[in-house]
This record gives structure tokens, C-alpha cells and sequence, in this order.
């Protein structure tokens, strides 16, 4: 499995979120070299992950990011996974340049939004056999 590491990350998410849990599938499509595990923000990976850092934790709806032994949150950990992916998405890293509070109060604005939009499952979703070596317990 990937881990931070062998030169992994850790991507936190809100695993009863649609948007979410779509989200994790679209960087799975195209991280075919399996830089990223995922582990939902309910789950007692993240909580561990979380603790060891001394982070105080996130809300869920935020996005966290693990990375090179540092915790990103919201509309940066979203640009610094894209960055990552294959195809032409790492030009969307270039939003880098906004300032943060402008890009957060974006990133705000939908996250706060997204279950009206997308919707939520009523507990977090059972990854594929396929998948399951990307998700931390």
C-alpha cells in the first residue's frame, strides 16, 4: 500500500460525502501509480494519522492532505493532489499563486454546499477488493 513513507500521501476525506467519494475515485483514475492512499475522516486510520502529527483534526469539510510529513487542509490540499495526477490536471496547480483566503472562501462556499448538491450515504463507503490496499483501516 501507499504510505507516506515509500513517497506516498495521505489523502482525509468525508466518507458519507457523494462529492467526496467521487473526488477520491477521480485521483485513483489518474494516479496510476498509486501515490495516494485515502482513509475517511470517520475512520480510526485518520484519527491515528491525525494524532501523530499533533493535529487537532478537521472538520468534515475539509479535505486534508498528508504529504512529506506536513498537514494541508482545504483548497491547498485540493492543488497540491491535483499537481500529482496524470494528464494536464497539474496545471490546475497553478491556482497555487491565489492568495489562500481567496481560495478557501471558494473552497468554503461549495464544501458548505456539497450534501445539498450530491447528497451523503448514511456511513462511509466499503472500498472494492480492487481498491482496498489505497485505503488505510
Amino acid at each position: 500500500m501507499t504510505d507516506e513513507a515509500s513517497g506516498g500521501a495521505v489523502v482525509l476525506f468525508d466518507g458519507v460525502c457523494n462529492l467526496c467519494n467521487a473526488w477520491v475515485l477521480f485521483v485513483i483514475d489518474r494516479d496510476p501509480r498509486g501515490r495516494f492512499a485515502f482513509a475517511p475522516l470517520q475512520s480510526e486510520g485518520a484519527a491515528a494519522l491525525v494524532r501523530r502529527r499533533g493535529y487537532a483534526g478537521a472538520p468534515l469539510a475539509t479535505i486534508v492532505l498528508i504529504e512529506d510529513g506536513r498537514v494541508y487542509e482545504r483548497s491547498t490540499a485540493v492543488l497540491r493532489i491535483v499537481r500529482r495526477l496524470s494528464g494536464l490536471w497539474p496545471a490546475l496547480s497553478l491556482l497555487l499563486a491565489v492568495p489562500r483566503p481567496i481560495r478557501d472562501a471558494v473552497y468554503d462556499w461549495s464544501a458548505r454546499r456539497r450534501y445539498r448538491w450530491f447528497g451523503r450515504q448514511d456511513a462511509c463507503r466499503v472500498p472494492t477488493p480492487g481498491l482496498r490496499s489505497r485505503f488505510l483501516g
